[in-house]
């Protein structure tokens, strides 16, 4: 450290690679002092002049402000305010072209100078050495101050590093052609700028100050060394006049023989540059109280008469400036913003002087020639020998035109200064700087972008992550085990079951199902009880059948009307009643068949005993309804002819006879198929399961012969309205049909008779509890095959007899003009057949009974 800070007051530097000669073209504008332009008629101030945020805006249109007021203040980052350069009144806020190669608009505050040019407030302070670091940093961050050289990096940002620092560079080389802004200015106001040097070593504190200047600036050299001579720390070094020597990284090389590593600033080499036009500024803030409202620019070129520098205010409009100096534009005119290398040309000279603007170019044809078209590149490696910061020029456009974004980055392409040296070198005009820019913004979109995406893909896993956790508490939640009831909770739960329960036992409305529902349970319960009876149920379903059939009586007395037609609605009646009875010995036949099946489970002998006394007396009582059915058919039917007014006797006996064979025709196909699965299912030992099954089979059945029973109701009661008189051929052959229907009953009662026989041979052994089950149901269905025969025999007796009376009436109808003892024969015929069916019927059931 020690030899280099002995080298560097020696006066050594160290060269650069690269850098090119231009024409210097210095003394069109630096033989004249800076010159004071008139009041503009408005001022653009473009709210963003610098990196950073934009201030916010605290002014609105029609206001009138004072010159130096603020127009907005930082509200975030890197953010510093604007003021206003002159008194005057805001017309207007609106977006106006930007001081860039796309013009882009900005918002921009337009103000009408009132021509009075009063300042506001100042705060000068006369001993800054008084005021602590945050204080001073404060002063030159509201005063609004940014880089006024290069990018427009604010002051204060650099001011308040928190890197040490050895050496503070002001960088006054001013190496491009044209621009003689800051010699200007050292030669004018080289003492406020080494005051301003002085400011920054007060924040800073640093180790040296060297200002460099270029060796073609002898009298801003001579002024700064007098004007620092009575500070040790600041040294005026002399630099050798090439392009670009301006260049931070490189006025560090050549000053201080440091590199600045790639994508680092120079705090991380302990070294920080400002410029001249920044220090006086610092310097004016200060000690002044003013903030930044204006700068020098150079205003040259051979279309300006009084080429020179000028205090312009920020904001002035560029055509401001050029008619101040005298500009006499040539066809196909270009304004160049900057210096021939690094400037660029302005779309429009309504632009406003922002703060980085440092010179107006309004060269002739002859002076800056146009670009010719562009060639081919002959691979001379002129670029590279050019390129200050040993980049490979060729290599970067070849990829900038190829869109290989990623090697542009590998090949150091945001080391590039964009000092334009390869483009000035290159023999083929290849505007090298502009592919480098363009290629420089689209990966700054990608990388803002990639950024963009990452951010959201954070926002989403950390979404997802609580989404997860917020389900496992819940899942936790619902795990956890349920807080401990107190004694007096319990006894309160207690109190509540108990009076429900009480409530339901002192319900006088329970109904039939729920008390068959608490037996189930109890037996459930209990384990070893006998199964419910459903005796209650039976008795409650007939009783409601019973019920439902005087209400249909009653309604038909009310709505038919009193006919001489009486001896028919005898009929019905009988007819109606016989059915309601019928239906009640196929329930309780059913009911008997299910419970037969539910005791086949595995119970002791008594259990045995009692299940076949059970089904025994069922079977029992189902025969006696049948026959108290069957009488009273038959009385009723035998009545109704005796009691009747003189009708029609032919069609009453008809119908009588047709209903008794349908009604005895149905309980036997009922009876015939229930013999038949009954024996099946008692073939062998089965278990819980497929007793369960067989059940469910015994009762589809039964609901079958249900069906067909109501068929043959229906059909019966239909019977009597079509009957019409028939002829000899139509009773032969209802007798053939009753004749067949009689011999498949038979034919049925011994298929079952067999069945039952050979059933017990078939099976395995089992215990006596299921043989006992199983010779009481044989026992049963035995008796309702012996009865459904006997049906159908009476069926084929009431069939010929039936015929009989039709055939009679066939006969008496053809006769009509026969006398009376005609009819006499034919009662007499009919009550004969009568009391021959009877009498076989009587003799049928005495062997049955036997």
């Amino acid at each position: 450290m020690d030899k280099l800070l002995e080298q560097i007051k020696k006066g050594v530097v160290w060269p650069f690679p690269g850098g090119v000669h231009p024409p210097q073209q210095k003394s069109l504008s630096n033989s004249a002092s800076i010159t004071r332009l008139p009041l503009p008629d408005k001022l653009v101030v473009a709210l963003k002049q610098h990196i950073g945020a934009n201030g916010k805006l605290i002014v609105e249109k029609g206001q009138h402000v004072l010159k130096g007021q603020a127009l907005t203040i930082p509200k975030a980052n890197w953010s510093v305010p604007m003021h206003a350069p002159t008194s005057g009144t805001i017309a207007d806020i609106k977006l106006m072209p930007s001081a860039h190669p796309s013009a882009l608009p900005e918002l921009s505050v337009i103000i009408e100078p009132d021509g009075k040019d009063l300042w506001c407030e100042l705060n000068p302070i006369k001993n800054p050495a008084t005021l602590s670091h945050d204080e001073l940093i404060n002063i030159i961050h509201q005063a609004g101050i940014s880089g006024m050289g290069g990018a427009g990096f604010p002051t204060y940002v650099k001011a308040d590093t928190k890197q040490p620092i050895e050496f503070l560079i002001i960088n006054a080389v001013e190496c491009e052609p044209y621009i003689t802004a800051d010699d200007m200015l050292m030669r004018e106001h080289a003492k406020q700028i080494v005051q301003g040097i002085e400011l920054m070593q007060q924040l800073l504190n640093p180790t040296l100050c060297i200002v460099g200047i270029e060796d073609n600036k002898p009298e801003a050299i001579a002024a700064m060394i007098q004007a620092a001579e009575h500070n040790s720390l600041i040294l005026v070094q002399k630099v050798p006049t090439i392009y670009p020597s301006g260049g931070e990284k490189q006025l560090i090389k050549l000053l201080t023989n440091r590199e600045v590593p790639n994508n680092g600033i120079p705090a991380d080499v302990g070294i920080l540059v400002h410029n001249t036009g920044t220090l006086f500024a610092i310097q004016q803030a200060v000690y002044e109280g003013k903030p930044l409202i204006e700068r020098v620019v150079t205003v040259t070129g051979n279309t300006i008469h009084k080429p020179g520098n000028v205090w312009a205010l920020l904001g002035s409009e560029i055509k401001h400036l050029l008619d101040c100096q005298g500009f006499s534009p040539v066809p196909q005119q270009q304004v160049i913003m900057g210096g021939p290398m690094m400037g660029f040309t302005l779309p429009t000279i309504r632009i406003g002087v922002v703060k980085t603007t440092n010179c107006i170019l309004a060269p002739d044809h002859k002076e800056l020639a146009e670009p010719g078209p562009e060639k081919a590149c002959i691979r001379c490696s002129a670029c590279a020998d050019a390129c200050p910061a040993s980049l490979l020029p060729q290599q970067l456009q070849w990829f900038a035109k190829s869109k290989e974004y990623d090697k542009l980055q590998e090949h150091n392409l945001f080391d590039c200064i964009e000092c334009g040296a390869c483009a000035y070198v290159c023999p083929s005009e290849i505007p090298l700087v502009q592919y480098y820019r363009v290629a420089k913004v689209e990966i700054k979109e990608q990388q803002a972008e990639k950024i963009k995406a990452d951010r959201a893909k954070e926002r989403f896993d950390a979404r997802k992550e609580r989404l997860d956790r917020e389900q496992a508490e819940r899942q936790n939640r619902h795990k956890r085990k349920p807080a401990v009831k107190t004694p007096d909770e319990k006894q309160k739960v207690a109190d509540a079951l108990a009076r429900v329960k009480s409530k339901s036992a002192n319900s006088d409305e329970k109904s039939a199902v729920a008390a068959a529902i608490a037996r189930a349970k109890a037996k459930k319960q209990q384990g070893d009880a006998l199964e419910p009876d459903n005796s209650e149920v039976a008795k409650e379903r007939a009783l409601r059948k019973e019920q439902a059939r005087q209400y249909k009586e009653q309604k038909a007395q009310s709505d038919e009307p009193a006919s001489p037609d009486d001896k028919k609605s005898a009929v019905a009646a009988a007819i109606a009643r016989a059915k309601a009875k019928k239906a009640a010995q196929l329930a309780n036949a059913e009911s008997t068949t299910d419970d037969a099946l539910q005791n086949e489970a595995p119970v002791d002998d008594k259990k045995a005993a009692v299940a076949a006394a059970i089904a025994r007396a069922k079977a029992k009582k189902a025969a006696q309804l049948a026959d108290a059915e069957s009488t009273t058919a038959e009385s009723t039917t035998d009545d109704a002819p005796q009691n009747e007014a003189p009708v029609d006797d032919k069609k009453a006996a008809v119908a009588a006879a047709i209903a008794r064979a349908k009604a005895k025709k149905a309980a036997q196909l009922a009876d015939a198929e229930s013999t038949t699965d009954d024996a099946l299912q008692n073939e062998a030992p089965v278990d819980d399961k497929k007793a369960a099954v067989a059940a469910a089979i015994a009762r589809a059945k039964a609901k079958k012969a249900a069906k067909a029973l109501a068929d043959a109701e229906s059909t019966t009661d239909d019977a009597p309205q079509n009957d019409a008189p028939v002829d000899d051929k139509k009773a032969a052959v209802a007798a053939a049909i009753a004749r067949a229907k009689a011999k498949k009953a038979a034919k049925a009662l011994a298929d079952a008779d067999n069945t039952t026989d050979d059933t017990p041979q078939n099976d395995a052994p089992v215990d006596d509890k299921k043989a006992a089950v199983a010779a009481a149901i044989a026992r049963a269905k035995a008796k309702k095959a012996a009865k459904a025969l006997a049906d159908a025999e009476s069926t084929t007796d009431d069939a010929q007899v039936t015929s009989a009376v039709e055939n009679n009436d066939a006969a008496s109808s053809t006769k009509a003009d026969e006398p009376k003892a005609n009819d006499d024969k034919k009662k007499a015929a009919v009550a004969a057949a009568i009391a021959r069916a009877k009498a076989k019927k009587s003799q049928k059931e005495g062997n049955d009974q036997s």
